[in-house]
């Protein structure tokens, strides 16, 4: 899996590594027991600093996409799961993304079209 990093994105670093670990893992790219590149190794790769990347690798932690694993490192693991917190989360974060759709105009069938073709993407593995 390649990361890719936008300095001018006003995205937090540590975030667009976050995201992209997550997306990675949803299209299959990024299966439970792999091995994921060590902080300081991705941290000299991007040239940013190592507590940048340990914040990311630290979020997923706990989030439950990465263990800590004594001999490999950080490892992908499945123990995500879609709790009531995380369910809030989604809302709050969907609701001014829909709001700007529907305020444009979009149809209900439009933007359930275009979440069923993300999915889609992910149960493909694109």
């Amino acid at each position: 899996m390649l990361l890719r990093i936008e300095f001018e994105s006003d995205i937090p670093i540590y975030m667009q590594i976050k995201n992209q670990i997550i997306e990675g893992i949803a299209l299959g790219m990024l299966k439970e027991g792999d091995e994921l590149p060590s902080i300081r190794q991705l941290a000299s790769d991007f040239g940013i600093n190592l507590h940048t990347v340990k914040k990311a690798y630290d979020i997923l932690k706990d989030e439950g996409f990465l263990s800590v694993h004594r001999r490999k490192g950080y490892v992908v693991t499945k123990n995500a799961s879609a709790d009531d917190n995380f369910i809030e989360e989604l809302k709050k974060n969907l609701q001014p993304i829909l709001a700007n759709a529907y305020s444009r105009g979009m149809a209900e069938d439009e933007i359930l079209k275009i979440c069923k073709e993300i999915l889609e993407q992910f149960k493909n593995g694109m």
